[in-house]
């Protein structure tokens, strides 16, 4: 009882504010600030208020939000075990299984990481004195960049 009485106040405290905010030419904020202050009695109209305080009072409640979050701490710390784990049991063990097979391709094929290409053919694809010539000038930009700003 106390508990509908309490709204049915703040919602008409909001009200009040609303039509002041209405009375100011703002109306777009007064209509904002009479939905909220609508809430607490339709809460109060519906039954939650009257729940929420049978709630609040009940040592059975607190029991049961105490064992649900219990749960949650658990499902989260396994969850958190499993990821720094890698994953599942059956995931760790196919992982283990393509882990070997990777290392019995590199025993049996080790030219593979030799170079595939001959020496010099960079040397005859790119003249010398182009791109030196570029970052020269990149640099003196740079340089008087740097100079103007003190550094």
């Amino acid at each position: 009882m106390i508990a509908e009485t309490v709204c049915s106040a703040v919602s008409a405290a909001g009200l009040g504010i609303a039509v002041v905010t209405a009375y100011r030419k703002r109306f777009l904020a007064a209509a904002r600030i009479a939905a909220y202050s609508l809430v607490p009695i339709g809460l109060a109209m519906t039954g939650i208020v009257q729940w929420l305080a049978d709630t609040a009072f009940s040592p059975t409640a607190w029991a049961g939000f105490g064992v649900l979050g219990a749960a949650w701490l658990l499902f989260s710390t396994t969850r958190a075990v499993d990821r720094r784990r890698g994953g599942t049991r059956k995931e760790r063990k196919e992982a283990r299984k393509e882990a070997r097979a990777a290392g019995q391709q590199e025993a049996v094929a080790p030219q593979a990481s030799a170079p595939s290409l001959g020496p010099g053919t960079r040397a005859a694809t790119r003249p010398a004195s182009a791109p030196r010539t570029e970052s020269a000038e990149d640099f003196s930009d740079i340089e008087a960049i740097l100079k103007k700003h003190g550094i």
